[in-house]
């Protein structure tokens, strides 16, 4: 499997390019990076595109969509949960449905969370596309438009992604890859929610309004995320930037 990846500068959100061999049929996960460089890769490659794979509807991982759809003349595909937040969705996806793209066997993870249709996409058993759940060191927050609840995003991560093979290696929506494994023993979120790591539970503010810190964690922009439980028992994860 050939995978490859170009970064947008001011989102650090990542398209993906994979296939399953050169001259072989190909998938892009998510269109908010430079486009170009896919393209161009695409023709060295001399490789067929079948799907465009959406993690989520938000504009930074969607806005190359109408590019890839009519170059190549293949679906938008992003889950059923959101087809209604799509500008235009030509597929429907559901969760633990396969795709197929040459020998590429691609299954559909629904992750709910960040968004309420927000999927995984797990190709061949080996390669994780984690969209914005799942991040190296980190996870994806619960109050961006469209987003659940924490309960979602913790089972999501918990119960679909951190039962998978540990060797697994994850490409988030942003910056740098890691793996399943990794995450497991290192990500702050995860230790935190295993119960290795005690909460913080300190006073702050959070949106302006008053909560407990339970765990301030390094982001994968540079700055810093957080979870924090207002005093009625609601816990979220949010930005760094938004709590005091």
């Amino acid at each position: 499997m050939l995978i490859y990846k170009t970064m947008n500068a001011s989102f650090l959100s990542n398209t993906w390019l994979l296939a399953d061999r050169p001259g072989g049929s190909a998938v892009i996960v998510d269109t908010g990076g430079p486009a170009e460089p896919i393209l161009e890769r695409i023709a060295a490659l001399n490789l067929i595109p079948t799907h465009i794979l959406c993690t989520h509807h938000h504009v930074d991982h969607v806005s190359g969509n109408d590019l890839f759809r009519s170059r190549f003349a293949i679906p938008v595909c992003g889950h059923e949960a959101e087809a209604s937040l799509f500008d235009s969705l030509d597929r429907e996806l559901h969760h633990d449905e396969i795709l197929e793209s040459g020998s590429l066997s691609i299954r559909v993870i629904h992750t709910p969370g960040h968004t309420v249709g927000q999927v995984s996409y797990l190709v061949n058993g080996e390669a994780l596309f984690s969209g914005d759940t799942l991040f190296k060191g980190s996870v994806g927050g619960t109050r961006a438009p469209g987003h659940t609840t924490f309960e979602d995003l913790q089972h999501s991560i918990m119960e679909r992604l951190m039962t998978l093979d540990h060797g697994v290696t994850v490409h988030p929506g942003h910056t740098d890859p890691t793996t399943i494994g990794e995450e497991w023993e290192n990500n702050r979120f995860i230790r935190l929610w295993r119960g290795l790591d005690p909460p913080a539970d300190s006073a702050c503010i959070a949106f302006g309004k008053p909560a407990f810190l339970m765990l301030r964690a390094p982001d994968y922009d540079g700055g810093t995320k957080c979870q924090v439980r207002y005093g009625g028992g609601l816990i979220e994860v949010v930005p760094g930037s938004a709590v005091s």
